[in-house]
Formats: C-alpha cells, sequence, structure tokens
C-alpha cells in the first residue's frame, strides 16, 4: 500500500497536465500512488494514460461531476495513509511531498500539512508573488473567518480525516474545499511548511469568474460553519462576510468592473470596517484609486512594474 495517495482532478486538461505530472515524479519522496480523476472529459487523456507505464498511475473515468465530485471520488478510491490533490495546472516543488509526509509523520496530531504558494503565470512562469499564511496549531478561530489553505494543491491531509468528518459538501460549490478544512480543524491542528513548495497557475480566462456566484459560494459556508459556533464567537461572522467582500473586490478589479468592486468594497465596510485598514485593504485602495484615474490598463501597469520587482528581487535573492 502506497503512503501517499495524489488525487489529480482532469477535466480536458491534456494543455497542463503532462507537465503536472511530470512535477509529480521529480518528487524526492516516492511512496506513492497517483489517482487521475477524468471527470468526463473530451479530450484524449484516456489513451495518454494508457501509453503511461509507470504503475503508480491509475485513470479513474467517470461522467462530470465538477472538482468538489472528482475530488471525493479520489478519497473514495484513495489505498493512501495521506492524501495530496494536485490540480492538473498546477505544479510541485521537487521537496514537497517529502517535508510534508515526515512534518505528518513527526506529528500525529496533526490532521492536515501545508505550504506557501507561488504564483506562476500561464507560461509557468513566477509572478514574482508568494501567498504567505502564518496559520500552523489551533487554526479552527482563523478558518471560519478566512480561508488560511490558499490553493487546493497545497495541502497533504490524513486519510483518517475524511473518514472521520465526511467528504467535501457538493453543496458548498468551489468552496467546498474551504468547508472541508473548517471541519479537520475543528478536530486536528494544521501544520506549515514555511516554503513556496506549491506553484499555483493563473490564468487570464480565471478573471472571468462570476463574482455573485463565488458569494453564493462562500455565503454556505459560513451560514453552514456558524450554526454550531457558540455565541461568544457569533461576532466573528460578521468578520468573515467582511473579508469575502473584500476578496470580491479585488476579483472585480480582476474583471475590470471598477464600479463592481467599489459595491463590495463598502459592503466589506459595513461589515467589519476594520478588513479595508488591513494591508491587503489599503493595497486595494490605492488599486482602486489608480483604476479611478488611469483605468484599468493603468492597473495593469502598475502590476506588471511591481511582478518585474518581484522577479528581479527572488532572482537576486536565489
Amino acid at each position: 500500500m502506497p503512503k501517499v495517495s495524489i488525487v489529480i482532478p482532469a477535466y480536458n486538461a491534456m494543455a497542463y497536465l503532462p507537465t503536472t505530472l511530470d512535477s509529480v515524479f521529480e518528487q524526492t519522496f516516492t511512496d506513492f500512488e497517483v489517482l487521475i480523476v477524468n471527470d468526463g472529459s473530451s479530450d484524449n487523456i484516456a489513451d495518454w494514460v494508457a501509453s503511461l507505464t509507470d504503475a503508480r498511475i491509475r485513470l479513474i473515468n467517470q461522467e462530470n461531476q465538477g472538482l468538489t465530485g472528482a475530488h471525493n471520488t479520489g478519497v473514495v478510491q484513495a489505498q493512501g495513509e495521506y492524501i495530496a490533490f494536485l490540480d492538473a495546472d498546477d505544479l510541485w516543488e521537487a521537496s514537497k511531498l517529502e517535508k510534508q509526509v515526515n512534518c505528518l509523520d513527526n506529528n500525529p496530531e496533526v490532521g492536515l500539512v501545508d505550504t506557501w504558494v507561488m504564483l506562476i503565470d500561464e507560461d509557468g512562469v513566477s509572478t514574482g508573488t508568494v501567498l504567505k499564511t502564518n496559520a500552523e496549531g489551533n487554526v479552527w478561530q482563523q478558518i471560519i473567518q478566512c480561508p488560511t489553505v490558499v490553493c487546493g494543491s497545497s495541502p497533504l491531509v490524513r486519510k483518517i480525516c475524511f473518514q472521520e468528518l465526511g467528504l467535501f459538501d457538493p453543496q458548498m460549490g468551489g468552496s467546498s474545499d474551504w468547508d472541508m478544512w473548517i471541519r479537520i480543524a475543528s478536530r486536528y491542528n494544521f501544520a506549515l511548511i514555511k516554503e513556496p513548495l506549491t506553484l499555483y497557475r493563473q490564468h487570464r480566462s480565471s478573471m472571468s469568474k462570476n463574482c455573485d456566484r463565488v458569494f453564493r459560494e462562500n455565503q454556505a459556508v459560513i451560514e453552514k460553519t456558524f450554526k454550531s459556533v457558540s455565541p461568544e464567537l457569533q461576532n466573528l461572522k460578521q468578520r468573515a462576510y467582511a473579508l469575502v467582500y473584500l476578496y470580491l473586490a479585488w476579483r472585480a478589479l480582476d474583471n475590470r468592473n471598477y464600479e463592481q468592486a467599489i459595491y463590495y468594497r463598502q459592503q466589506a465596510y459595513i461589515n467589519d470596517p476594520k478588513v479595508i485598514y488591513s494591508k491587503s485593504g489599503l493595497s486595494q485602495q490605492f488599486a482602486i484609486t489608480v483604476t479611478r484615474f488611469f483605468g484599468s490598463s493603468g492597473l495593469d501597469g502598475v502590476r506588471n512594474i511591481s511582478r518585474t520587482l518581484r522577479r528581479n528581487i527572488l532572482t537576486l535573492i536565489s
């Protein structure tokens, strides 16, 4: 039986899947199986997987059920003690699994171990942005306010967590992972590898994501979670909504919808004024001001300069 099961949901993902799988087989930890869940693809994924010779790969075919359904299929089929999730277009640094496995082996109270995340563009080039979190230990009170696992390809989870707490909830839609991590945090500690071992690919097409739908999915998680939160912590519910609205204001800016960004920012202020004075909130105010006076192209220019500076700094450091 493998130590780790790697679940890769795939829906018409052949543009990136071979590169993603290469990053798996470059891992310094090798005791794993790879479950590629073909979620109703219309590309040549079945033929491609059949051409691979590594016995650790299994292809699981199913009708399209979306990301949550593919994750659940992978969890049910997994034979490993630990389960890793990897989107078909993301990448891992070579030492990711080894460091995470060692962490879970040495810390039985930990149910999930996360990593920092490096953003890459469509061509796999670093944008210079590293998403850092310091969420470790008992993170439940923190995670019910805002997702601390920022990329679905970063966590390694004990399989027993799913056996005890159930699978991803399809009713939570695209936020089913946030709901799952909240449930795990209610019973287990989290650990964190403070290195950008997960490479999270950003797509231009993802900018068109429907903000209203994203809000509804996050709302479903918040309402579900706070049904069982003690009265003295119910005040955190408004902060959770404020942070969702702040995030959606960023999404609206990415969508070049200035008026929608202003609306979401106002809603964030109504729910918890403190969030707009956070580092993210102040950066957002600057972005909105640039957009107001110079348009979306002006904001793009500022972001490009910022990314170039970050890339240069990372190059100098490395």
